[in-house]
């Protein structure tokens, strides 16, 4: 047995899984490396619902590791399967892309610009530099090399010689009408491209014709596509005669020799859970329907010589904020887009938190703040000791792997003050170093790189998903006539505040004079609390911070008041409030 390393609270679920696996593994293949997979088709942007594709065998597999065992998680590239469609926002409206319907992804040009060799490689980088920034370790797969080079020979003639065994098994599904599926709730078009799989799934199952039924698809050998049919095939000398019902090219082959062509999807996954002896895959939601590919591989497996694997069906991910991004950009947010805006720790943490079977979604609007004050909760949860376990297990999944921790914010502050500062000095560092200086004076930042990454990633937040009518302009000058209309309570408050500028110039000095000016106007003491004031004093609040809004930016709403402040600076401040 191996030596069992530090793992992580046995309350969680991936704990449970690797718990199974494990039992799986010593049953299936004892003193063999736990095999866990997952499949990608890079046909267009690899989005964040494929993500949990990937992030679900990735923890369960690096649990396994942190107890000391050997694992191996495989990433299919589908970059062999055909290519379906252009998707959106990718190829523009450059009506030529159509043509390449029907060949390998790996056979089709890559977008216009790209440094990659295909349209497979294009997507499939972008996927791969988003896995290093998450800690995925994964041994990828070429599907395309797989074929080509003929790994997968064996297999192929042994589907063939079986054809009639996998075509009865098809067939107890072809006549059965799928139950129409209940949505929760409604999606729009963003959302379903989303939730859709990776094509594989809609896939037909193989031809059938007078020559009977057979699980491989040729690619022409004329025009590259798989608008093809087997018309005839013979098992003792594996000829094989196919035409094409594009170009009309036909011609007879021995499949024994031949390395251009696939097994269809519902045959093809299952033989691969057979020759990787895989013990742990999930599945999307498109895999799992009644007569879909997992439950039919399930089936199909067995001929092959092998057993499906165990793994859950995981759930949709959703976006939120998503609506606005689609209809500028075209398509659904990929993991490169999230990273962009948040620290590796936070997406990890989205994926392990919630079990497979969870939906969940990922924010691109101002929910990002909300996520990143929950996550901070959690931090200062775990370093007191005062998580629960599973909690703190999902925690320490997202902040390290086997191999170790990842990089991390050295000081991170709040992500909603971070943009808050990046939204009003709209790129001028040193007026962000001397804003983010200031909100403790008692451990003044040095430099900027001390809440880098974090700060970059609330920049950019800012700077790409925050609508330009939502950005925040401090005025040029006070606005006099606002200044002029004040009663005296307004007057009041405003000088209160500005007596207090001096004494309470920090994130939590100023917070601490925002809140108290309505309740010292009220008589009660600024440090009194929400249980000793009477319910009006909420909404004195309010009245005063939309005042203060008004006079400093021209809006009701803005950034946290303490941080607009700081940010302003005092001479500015006390100009704006007409001293």
């Amino acid at each position: 047995m191996p030596i069992v390393a530090q793992s992580t609270e046995t309350t969680d679920w991936v704990s449970r899984y690797a718990d199974e696996v494990i039992a799986e593994s010593e049953r299936r293949a004892p003193g063999k490396p736990v095999v866990v997979a997952s499949g990608l088709s890079p046909s267009g942007p690899i989005h964040l619902g494929n993500l949990r594709e990937v992030m679900t065998p990735h923890l369960v597999a690096d649990e396994i590791r942190r107890r000391g065992y050997q694992v191996r998680h495989l990433i299919s590239w589908d970059d062999y399967d055909r290519y379906r469609k252009v998707p959106a926002g990718v190829a523009g409206v450059d009506e030529s892309w159509a043509e390449h319907v029907g060949k390998p992804l790996t056979s089709v040009p890559a977008p216009a610009g790209s440094p990659h060799p295909n349209w497979a490689e294009h997507f499939k980088a972008a996927m791969v530099e988003s896995l290093a920034a998450l800690g995925v370790e994964f041994d990828g797969i070429s599907q395309t090399a797989q074929y080509t080079s003929g790994v997968y020979r064996d297999q192929i003639l042994h589907a063939m010689r079986h054809r009639g065994d996998i075509d009865a098994v098809l067939a107890q599904y072809r006549t059965k009408k799928a139950p129409e599926k209940k949505s929760q709730k409604p999606v729009d078009e963003a959302e379903l491209e989303a939730a859709e799989g990776s094509g594989a799934a809609s896939e037909d199952d193989g031809s059938s014709g007078s020559a009977g039924y057979f699980p491989y698809k040729p690619y022409c050998g004329n025009c590259e596509k798989d608008f093809t049919t087997v018309t005839a095939y013979d098992d003792d000398s594996t000829e094989m005669t196919y035409a094409c019902t594009v170009c009309g090219f036909s011609e007879t082959v021995r499949l024994s020799e031949f390395n251009r062509g696939k097994l269809v999807w519902k045959v093809d996954w299952p033989m691969r859970w057979a020759y990787e002896g895989v013990i742990f895959e999930p599945s999307g939601v498109d895999h799992t329907s009644p007569g879909s590919s997992f439950q039919v591989g399930g089936q199909i497996v067995g001929i092959f010589g092998g057993k499906q694997p165990i793994g859950p069906m995981y759930a949709f991910v959703g976006i939120s904020g998503m609506a606005k991004m689609s209809s500028s950009r075209g398509g659904v947010p990929t993991p490169a887009d999230a990273l962009k805006i948040m620290e590796p720790q936070l997406l990890r943490w989205l994926y392990a938190r919630r079990k497979p079977n969870q939906s969940f979604k990922v924010a691109f609007d101002q929910e990002i703040q909300r996520l990143y004050d929950e996550w901070d909760r959690l931090e200062a949860k775990v370093a007191d000791g005062t998580a629960l376990p599973a909690d703190a297990a999902a925690h320490t999944r997202a902040v390290r792997t086997a191999a170790g921790d990842l990089p991390r914010t050295p000081r991170p502050l709040p992500y909603r003050t971070l943009a808050s500062v990046a939204d009003i000095t709209a790129g001028h560092e040193d007026q962000a170093l001397r804003i983010l200086s200031e909100l403790d004076p008692e451990q003044p930042l040095a430099s900027l790189d001390e809440v880098r990454p974090r700060y970059d990633r609330a920049e950019a937040w800012i700077n790409t998903h925050v609508p330009a009518d939502q950005r925040t302009i401090v005025r040029d000058e006070p606005d006099t006539e606002l200044l002029k209309s004040l009663d005296d309570r307004g007057r009041e408050s405003v000088r209160l505040l500005l007596d207090g500028l001096a004494d309470h110039w920090s994130l939590d000095g100023l917070t601490h004079l925002v809140y108290g000016v309505p309740k010292v106007q009220a008589g009660f003491s600024a440090d009194a609390t929400p249980k000793e004031l009477p319910p009006e004093i909420k909404t004195a609040q309010r009245s005063f911070f939309a005042l203060l809004y008004h006079l400093l930016v021209g809006r009701d709403t803005g950034p946290r008041l303490p941080t607009l402040l700081l940010a302003v600076g005092q001479d500015r401040v006390r100009k704006l409030l007409g001293e």
